[in-house]
């Protein structure tokens, strides 16, 4: 690099390595030939004095998905403060190498069986009674109701989504068998012969009873919008193309009896009530601890027995 200026009284200074030019106030210009060393990407994180590394966070951060990747860091970093917390209790109690457990195919780590044997000797979770049950169920009564049902023609105009050419053609097609079938419903089973990329085509079109959950979003909000006996008269749009639907008949879901519902309402009670009691457990020991770079909000109040 050429230098076009030199002020002369800046003298090179002996001491400084490569005699780099020591300025008015001090200030000695940086070696570059020593590259910078990299700052880590957030401030360190421990628990009572070991350190979780940053390489563990940022590997353990793809298990929690976020809007953003420092979301996920802080969740990640938060997961594994917490771990931290349980083996250090749980080496502080004496629980060493206990038996493994399998669930779902996979064999539990020695880490996480002392954790699970931890959790089962401190963490105590109510029972849901039935009383707490009912009053659950009278509250809640949208969520225990069978789902409708629905008997279904319908005749498929496939199209990819990303060949604008082709949807546009067989959007065409779909509104004029629309039209057509709103004018003579008797013509359907032949319309769908001819023109339905469905394997029901040479059915007439019959899905049989269908329900919740089991057709894309769009078809499903379409079906709930129609009366028996009425024919779509417009196509509907989705990833696969568009449909003409008949709608022949529609079974409303029913409310569930109690006694149905209640072993799965206890279930979810005493879900909620462990949280709840993990949670604040987990909030106890933070408090008890002593943790830099992860902040813990206070237990709301004792654990619950």
């Amino acid at each position: 690099m050429a230098t076009i200026y030199q002020n002369p009284t800046l003298k090179t200074h002996p001491e400084t390595p490569g005699g780099q030019q020591r300025s008015y106030d001090g200030y000695v210009e940086p070696d570059t030939r020593i590259p910078p060393k990299a700052r880590p990407v957030f401030e360190e994180v421990s628990v009572n004095g070991v350190t979780i590394a940053e390489a563990d966070i940022l590997a353990e951060a793809q298990n929690h998905p976020a809007a953003n990747p420092g979301e996920a860091v802080r969740a990640a970093a938060r997961a594994l403060v917490i771990r931290e917390l349980l083996l250090q209790e749980a080496r502080r109690q004496g629980i060493g190498d206990v038996d493994l457990e399998e669930e779902d195919g996979r064999l539990e780590t020695a880490d996480d069986a002392r954790i699970r044997v931890l959790m089962e000797r401190e963490v105590r979770a109510p029972s849901a009674s039935e009383d707490e049950c009912r009053r659950f169920y009278k509250h809640n009564r949208e969520k225990f109701r069978s789902a409708p049902l629905y008997e279904v023609r319908h005749i498929l105009l496939a199209a990819h989504e990303d060949d604008a050419n082709a949807r546009e053609a067989a959007r065409k097609t779909a509104q004029g068998l629309c039209e057509a079938l709103n004018q003579d419903p008797s013509g359907f089973a032949n319309a769908a012969a001819e023109y339905s990329a469905c394997m029901s085509s040479g059915e007439g079109g019959r899905l049989g009873q269908v329900s919740r959950g089991e057709t894309v979003a769009e078809f499903e909000a379409a079906l709930e919008e129609m009366a028996e006996g009425e024919i779509s008269k417009a196509p509907v749009a989705t990833r696969f193309g568009f449909h003409v639907i008949a709608l022949d008949r529609a079974i409303p879901g029913k409310d569930l009896p109690f006694d149905h519902v209640h072993e799965r309402i206890a279930a979810w009670l005493e879900a909620a009530s462990w949280s709840k009691a993990v949670s604040q457990y987990i909030g106890i020991l933070a408090s008890q601890a002593k943790i830099s770079g992860v902040s813990f909000e206070q237990t709301e109040g004792p654990l619950v027995q």
